[in-house]
């Protein structure tokens, strides 16, 4: 009897057809899941049957409650090789060998420059008015080539979005709590002395940080009132590192010229969630990671680690 495996997450319907998947259907049994599953109890009633569980980066958390009621799970495989959601003293203790693949760091870097771009020279506004034969330019776009560019964090993403900044002859500085002087130098930026210092030097601030208990709400209330109130933000890293409330409420009070966001404390977002509405915000449904060539690594990798699992080597083994 072939095993059953499901893949978490195809929004887009792909999923089976970026990679080759037919090296294992003799042994597997693929079933892509296009609608997202909200919930311990809707997780458990739809995967009972699978042995094995594709899911994309941290979307879907698997703590130790939700692996205890999953007993004929197997395999579990999470993009990339970073994942917080995922309980792996509770996995080793039911059995389930946890495997990772790799993500590349640029289509990150891409989604972040779409963002900013898109904030400084109005896009969505203007296209909108043009497809609505609305006025002819309302907007004046802010400049990148001379403006401040902020980077909360230079580490592998960090560094590229640093790159690109410097090579539109914007001035790039960049702070974290770890970041010297060397790794500054070794980009080619310069290093703020503070978080304080960079927030109000800065015509764009861009976040690219790991999520921990120091870097949680780094971003809030006494952050939004440091910016220029022409300046930007723009967070493609994790929701939870910029106060989700403050933000808000530096985007209706108009503290800041705008932000683009591309993740969010919920995801999928719900319906009437306030960060669908709110004024001077550039909004996207975290498209980060999704590219053709991501996507086809996620998948790729995920089909080796299945079998190399069924070969009784598992590969790529997460913590």
């Amino acid at each position: 009897m072939r095993l059953r495996c499901a893949v978490l997450d195809d929004y887009q319907g792909v999923a089976t057809s970026v990679a080759d998947w037919s090296v294992i259907e003799d042994r597997v049994e693929v079933v892509a899941l296009r609608e997202h599953l909200d919930g311990e109890d809707a997780l458990a009633a739809a995967l009972a049957g699978f042995d094995i569980v594709v899911t994309l980066r941290e979307r879907v958390p698997f703590p130790g409650t939700l692996l205890a009621r999953l007993p004929r799970l197997r395999l579990l495989i999470a993009s990339g090789m970073r994942n917080t959601v995922i309980d792996y003293a509770a996995a080793e203790e039911h059995g389930v060998t946890v495997c990772g693949t790799a993500s590349a760091g640029t289509p990150p870097v891409e989604m972040t420059w779409a963002l900013l771009l898109g904030l400084a020279r109005g896009i969505v506004a203007e296209n909108a008015a043009m497809r609505a034969g609305g006025p002819w330019q309302s907007t004046v776009g802010a400049d990148l080539h001379g403006s401040r560019l902020g980077l909360l964090g230079l580490g592998r993403i960090g560094g590229r979005v640093a790159r690109v900044g410097l090579a539109f002859g914007m001035r790039v500085s960049a702070w974290s709590q770890n970041l010297g002087a060397e790794r500054a130098a070794e980009v080619g930026v310069e290093l703020a002395a503070s978080k304080e210092e960079l927030l109000a030097d800065s015509d764009f601030v861009s976040v690219h940080l790991a999520l921990g208990d120091r870097t949680r709400n780094l971003v809030g209330t006494a952050e939004f009132a440091l910016m220029k109130p022409t300046a930007f933000l723009v967070n493609t890293s994790r929701a939870a590192i910029v106060d989700q409330d403050a933000l808000l409420a530096a985007l209706h009070e108009g503290r800041i010229a705008g932000a683009g966001v591309d993740v969010f404390d919920t995801e999928p977002l719900p319906a009437g969630h306030p960060m669908r509405t709110a004024p001077r915000l550039l909004a996207t449904p975290h498209l980060g990671y999704v590219s053709r060539a991501n996507y086809a690594t996620y998948y790729g990798e995920a089909v080796e680690d299945i079998e190399a699992y069924l070969a009784g080597s598992p590969v790529r083994r997460l913590p």
